[in-house]
């Protein structure tokens, strides 16, 4: 009996010989000139082709390749199949699926997937296979689409975002989270930045260490200089206080009140309000004293010869006013003769009240002197200085003297 083979019972990488009649292996190598990737050399061999390295040893075998019927032809039709592949009833060669039958080699962990004439062993998501096994697949070390930071982890991986940002529903994309929104964190007010915030404090006001709340400056502390007098701080401010006497300025100085004008002393009617920096004094009206008596305002005469004997015929009583320490030498006074005689000299000297040197008078001509401050009085206080005038008659060779009992108060503060 003769056996026919049709053209449709050559099994995949053979073809049929019609001369021959009879399947011939296809050499893939000749007829696909992309059949190896990657520097790989093409090797055909029966119903197929390898690609290998070009460094590969290779071994062919001298059989032909191709596949002769068996003569005399056996009475019951025998077919070869190609590896993968086995025959049917129906004497067809059938693929054989290795993953249905177990007869495959993929791991515990491995997915099992026939192909035609074989079958492949794929790692499950996030997997990639090492030799025969799996391992876990750095997708963070690989192409990833995290937008701030990539976490790896078996078999998978998940994106993070830097602080200020968080994940968008995409759990790839950053968007910036409003911080002032959500907690609102700042004490006063607070700024949304891309990734962050800033605070803000209200004036009189700064950042403690934390950037988030705020604490009160103490502008007293700044400067010595703030006021005039004394600083008060105060949450979020301050203010400038005055001592008693005074009454604040421009929200810093200190500026004396004249309780004389004011109305605000309490001297008696036959007293005089004199005032003085930070406060004011009562003075006699008349302060004249026996054996003077009053003809002006201020003004006293020694009219008995008997009762004036070694007295200044005259005295003149003035008032004045200074700020406790206050810069020296200073010119604070002018005496000065009333009357001008011709071929007169007159002197000046201090007679009374400068024990302690506080004090010099300065011949400024023969008819005026200067009253100088050479050292920084502290106050309250009050001095009474006697200047006395000596008057020379040239011509006539007399001599004649005047007093000025001038009274300083001195106020308790440089203002």
């Amino acid at each position: 009996m003769v056996i026919i083979i049709c053209p449709s019972q050559c099994t995949e990488g053979y073809e049929y010989d019609r001369v021959r009649e009879q399947c011939r292996d296809i050499d893939e190598c000749a007829l696909l000139d992309d059949a190896c990737k990657g520097g790989m050399q093409c090797i055909n061999h029966f119903g197929g082709y390898l690609c290998l390295p070009k460094s590969a040893v290779i071994y062919i075998s001298k059989e032909g390749e191709q596949v002769p019927l068996p003569n005399p032809v056996p009475a019951v039709p025998i077919i070869r199949c190609a590896p993968g592949y086995t025959a049917d009833e129906q004497n067809l060669c059938r693929d054989i699926d290795e993953c249905a039958t177990g007869r495959h080699t993929c791991g515990p962990e491995q997915t099992c997937y026939n192909t035609r004439g074989s079958y492949t062993c794929q790692c499950p998501p996030g997997y990639q296979k090492n030799g025969d096994h799996c391992v876990d697949r750095d997708e963070c070390a690989l192409t990833h689409y995290c937008m701030h930071r990539c976490v790896n982890t078996q078999g998978s991986y998940y994106c993070e975002c830097n602080a200020g940002h968080k994940l968008a529903s995409n759990n790839h994309s950053c968007v910036d989270v409003n911080e002032c929104d959500v907690e609102n964190p700042c004490q006063h007010h607070c700024y949304n930045l891309i990734g962050s915030f800033l605070c803000q404090c209200e004036q009189g006001y700064e950042l403690a260490q934390d950037t988030v709340s705020c604490q009160d400056i103490d502008e007293c502390s700044f400067s010595s200089y703030m006021c005039q007098y004394q600083c008060i701080n105060s949450p979020g401010s301050y203010a400038c206080e005055c001592p008693e006497g005074y009454q604040l300025q421009g929200n810093r100085v200190c500026q004396d009140i004249n309780e004389c004008e004011t109305g605000t002393h309490n001297c008696q009617d036959d007293e005089m309000c004199w005032n003085y920096y930070g406060g004011f004094r009562c003075y006699p009206r008349n302060p004249c004293e026996a054996p003077y008596a009053k003809t002006s305002e201020n003004r006293c005469i020694c009219r008995s010869q008997a009762e004036c004997q070694g007295l200044p015929p005259s005295i003149v009583y003035k008032y004045m006013s200074i700020q406790a320490d206050r810069t020296v030498p200073a010119d604070i006074f002018q005496i000065q003769a009333t009357n001008m005689y011709a071929n007169t000299h007159n002197t000046f000297k201090i007679k009374a009240g400068n024990e302690a040197g506080e004090f010099f008078l300065r011949r400024s001509s023969n008819v005026s002197a200067m009253l100088v401050l050479t050292k920084p009085l502290s106050g309250p206080r009050e001095y009474v200085i006697d200047l006395e005038m000596v008057t020379h008659h040239l011509t006539m060779n007399y001599r004649s003297s005047s007093l000025l009992r001038l009274t300083i108060i001195v106020g308790p503060y440089a203002f």
